[in-house]
Formats: structure tokens, C-alpha cells, sequence
């Protein structure tokens, strides 16, 4: 049923075949982790397919090595009329020394679509319950206009108007 769950978690071990060669796990690999964790919590939410539209923010802090405990938790901060707005956080855990740290997080968006091929539609409205997730709601929107203005820039540049 949409509009019930808006936030998941994935936990699952770092293996050898997800590190490169210093031993650590690929950038790619661990975006590749949130944008199926973005994608589940956004279908979750949205009862329909959807599609990532940009990753904001991307930040690797810290690495995740082999045999971490990985968390890649997707959380609802913000919903437009088709668009869902994720913040995603990696963490790993070292299970030997019980030590979680964060190793990288972003914001993403998604749109959901009456089909694989179709049109975007309408998503179930979220509204924050305390202020923290109030304040993640406010940080998305400051990233949507801020997204906006540097596609106005762009299109200015290329001789577009609107």
C-alpha cells in the first residue's frame, strides 16, 4: 500500500568482489547500493516504478572495508507531484570493534511513472513529524531551487530562454 513506508534499510557484508585494488569498496559499488536503496524506498512509498533523476551532494567519507557490516539507510525528506526527494546515508560497521561510521551519504530524487516507458504520476504527499525530518524537508528544497538556477544558467548559456 503507498504512503505507509518512508524510510528502509539494507545491511548486508562488504565482500572482496566489491573492493578495488587499495582494498576498499568502489565509489561506484556503494552508489550502486544507494540508488537501489533509493529505488526501493521510492517504489515503497510511490506503489509505482520509478526512476532516478539526479544524486546531489555525494559525499565518500570515510572507506568501507571488506567484512563491514553496510547499512545503506533511504529516507522520504521531501514530495513534489511525482517527484520523491531521498536522503541516503552508507554506514559501515567494523563487527569486530562494534564501530559504525558514516562513509557516505547524498540526496537523491525520483520520479515515479505509470509504466517503465510512461509519463510521470502523481505520488502520495509526506509530511515531517518532528524537527529533524522538518529540517531535512527544508534542506531538500533549498537543493531544488538551487537545482533549478543552475538549469536556468545552463539553458542562458546555450542561448535558451524559458
Amino acid at each position: 500500500m503507498s504512503g505507509q513506508q518512508h524510510e528502509l534499510t539494507f545491511r548486508f557484508l562488504a565482500q572482496p568482489t566489491d573492493v578495488n585494488f587499495g582494498g576498499k569498496v568502489h565509489g561506484g559499488m556503494a552508489m550502486k547500493w544507494i540508488d537501489q536503496a533509493g529505488y526501493a524506498c521510492a517504489v515503497a512509498w510511490s506503489g509505482a516504478y520509478c526512476v532516478t533523476a539526479s544524486v546531489s551532494g555525494i559525499q565518500f567519507v570515510a572507506p568501507i572495508l571488506i567484512g563491514d557490516l553496510v547499512s545503506v539507510r533511504a529516507r522520504l525528506i521531501h514530495t513534489g507531484t511525482s517527484s520523491m526527494h531521498l536522503a541516503v546515508e552508507v554506514l559501515a560497521r567494523d563487527l569486530r570493534k562494534d564501530e559504525e561510521r558514516l562513509a557516505t551519504s547524498c540526496v537523491m530524487v525520483l520520479v515515479a511513472l505509470d509504466s517503465p516507458d510512461g509519463k510521470p504520476t502523481p505520488v502520495p504527499h509526506w509530511e515531517p513529524r518532528d524537527d529533524s525530518e522538518r529540517r531535512l524537508q527544508a534542506q531538500a528544497r533549498q537543493l531544488l531551487e538551487l537545482s533549478k538556477g543552475m538549469e536556468r544558467l545552463v539553458d542562458m548559456r546555450d542561448g535558451r530562454s524559458d
